[in-house]
């Protein structure tokens, strides 16, 4: 489900962090693997995710699953789709929106890499029954925003935007929310964090956020019920 939000908030709380700047990717490999990754569940055929490592680990929903059965191998038409590219973590995050009346889906997936090739996916899927979802109305907010990247001149650090996804977290004050795993990406001013609440058996969530000028613009949110 999308929050859009229509005047800028500011943020209450800054985080300290320990600065990451070094770029260990190639954008370009990224972009290249979630061109692929979408290429991938629009076709259902994992022969064309030529950038998985042999090994890769795959889950869905936080459990372990066999790709070659995975919703990922299941051909679904793509009514939007929208990637960040982390190149100092070496991580991606695609957010797909399937609009089918058969089988509705709102799904975010991080991708972790290894030597340039995609050695972790974590899907998070959500459909009928899960948290406020609305795959029409979350295509309908998705094409009217502005996801364009941010002129370099006016880009937030990377510190301030996982500050954003902190801030998020700290409202909970949760002891039993999991280690979030995050994606960032300065050209687009977007952090995304993956979470389960409640612990090893809680809720699978991924919380999206763009910060424009240290301000928060947008919000996604995805979190499976069931």
């Amino acid at each position: 489900m999308l929050h859009p939000i229509c005047t800028y908030l500011l943020l209450g709380l800054i985080i300290a962090l320990t600065p990451l700047t070094t770029a260990q990717c190639d954008r370009a490999i990224l972009e290249e693997a979630t061109a692929q990754f979408v290429a991938t569940q629009t076709s259902g055929q994992i022969s064309v995710f030529t950038a998985l490592a042999d090994n890769v680990e795959y889950t869905e929903n936080f459990q372990p699953a066999d790709i070659n059965t995975s919703l990922l191998a299941t051909a679904l038409a793509i009514d939007n789709n929208r990637s960040l590219h982390d190149t100092t973590a070496c991580a991606t995050y695609t957010e797909l929106i399937i609009t089918d009346p058969a089988h509705p889906y709102v799904t975010g997936t991080q991708m972790r890499f290894t030597d340039n090739k995609v050695s972790r996916i974590d899907m998070i899927i959500t459909d009928e029954g899960d948290w406020l979802f609305d795959a029409a109305g979350t295509l309908l907010y998705a094409q009217s925003e502005n996801w364009d990247p941010i002129p370099e001149d006016q880009r937030d650090t990377r510190e301030v935007i996982r500050a954003g996804g902190d801030a998020y977290l700290n409202l909970f004050n949760d002891p039993n929310v999991e280690v979030p795993r995050y994606v960032i990406d300065e050209t687009m001013g977007t952090v995304d964090v993956f979470l389960n609440f409640g612990g090893e058996n809680g809720l699978p969530d991924s919380h999206e956020f763009r910060l424009e000028g240290g301000k928060l613009r947008y919000v996604h949110t995805l979190t499976v019920m069931a």
